[in-house]
C-alpha cells in the first residue's frame, strides 16, 4: 500500500523549533517533504514572488537532511514544492507548528494559515497549527496532536476549500483542558505606530498593539485558547458575504 505523502511548511523559516518538532512527530505517518522558507516570514499572508527568481537550498539539521529552504513566501513554498519539488501532489499539507496564535482577524495576515489555504485552492486537503505565544516553546503536546489530526484528515479528508486552523495553549500537556471545534473570532488589534529617531536623526515608525477580544461565547477560537483548550477552526479562503448579495443587488447599480 502507497504511504501518504505529506508536505510540511511554516512562515518561521525552515530553522524554526516548530517545524523541527512537527517533522519529528510525523515520522512514519508516511513520506514527509520539508518545503519551508529560508528566513522567517512571519505576518506576510498570502503573498507570492512573481517579481524575483526562487532558489532552493538543501538544508541539514543534526547532520542530516532536513528539507528544501526556498527564498520566498509561505504559499511560494506550497507551490514550488508541489509542482516542482515532491515527486506527485501531496496528500496532506501541515504548516507549522506556528510560534504565535493565529485566532481571529490574525489569520488574514498570517503565513501559516496562507500556506494551508494555498494548498487548499490546490484541491489539497490542509492544516495549519499555532501554539498561542510567543517566546514560550512548549511544541510537543501540539507536535503529537498534529499527528493524530493528520491521521483524521488522511482517512476522512476535508471539505473542498477547507482548512482547519489549529491552536493550541502554550502550556504544559497536563494544563490543557479539552479540545473544542470553533469559529473564527472577530478580535483584533488596536494599532498605533511608535514614532522613533534613528542615530542618523531620521524618522522611522515601529508597529505596536493592543489585542482587542470583540466576541463572547464558548466556540470563539481566541476566547477557548485562553482558557487553555485547543481550538479547531475549519476556515476557507471564499470572503463572498453571501448574507449582503441580495441586498446590494437592490441597489441597482448601473452604468452612466
Amino acid at each position: 500500500m502507497k504511504k501518504p505523502l505529506i508536505l510540511v511548511t511554516n512562515d518561521d523559516g525552515i530553522y524554526a523549533p516548530g517545524i523541527y518538532s512537527l517533522k519529528k512527530a510525523l515520522e512514519g505517518a508516511g513520506d514527509l517533504y520539508v518545503v519551508a522558507p529560508l528566513v522567517e516570514k512571519s505576518a506576510v499572508g498570502h503573498a507570492i514572488t512573481l517579481s524575483d527568481p526562487l532558489r532552493v537550498t538543501e538544508i541539514e539539521r543534526d547532520n542530516d537532511f532536513f528539507g528544501y529552504a526556498v527564498n520566498g513566501t509561505p504559499a511560494d513554498c506550497v507551490k514550488l514544492g508541489c509542482k516542482c519539488i515532491l515527486p506527485r501532489k501531496p496528500d496532506l499539507v501541515i504548516s507549522g507548528i506556528n510560534q504565535g496564535p493565529n485566532t481571529a482577524t490574525n489569520v488574514i495576515y498570517s503565513g501559516t494559515v496562507s500556506a494551508a489555504a494555498e494548498a487548499a485552492i490546490m484541491g489539497i486537503p490542509a492544516i495549519a497549527v499555532s501554539i498561542a505565544s510567543f517566546t514560550r516553546q512548549e511544541f510537543s503536546f501540539a507536535a503529537r496532536f498534529s499527528r493524530k489530526l493528520a491521521g483524521m484528515v488522511l482517512e476522512r479528508g476535508l471539505p473542498e476549500r477547507t482548512v482547519l486552523n489549529v491552536n493550541v495553549p502554550a502550556v504544559p500537556e497536563e494544563e490543557i483542558e479539552e479540545i473544542v471545534i470553533t469559529r473564527q473570532g472577530k478580535g483584533r488589534y488596536e494599532e498605533a505606530f511608535d514614532k522613533r529617531i534613528d542615530p542618523n536623526n531620521r524618522v522611522y515608525y515601529w508597529l505596536t498593539g493592543k489585542r482587542m477580544i470583540l466576541d463572547n461565547g464558548n466556540d470563539v477560537d481566541d476566547l477557548v485558547v485562553m482558557q487553555n483548550k485547543v481550538s479547531i477552526t475549519p476556515i476557507q479562503y471564499d470572503l463572498t458575504n453571501y448574507s449582503f448579495l441580495e441586498e446590494l443587488k437592490k441597489w441597482n447599480i448601473k452604468m452612466d
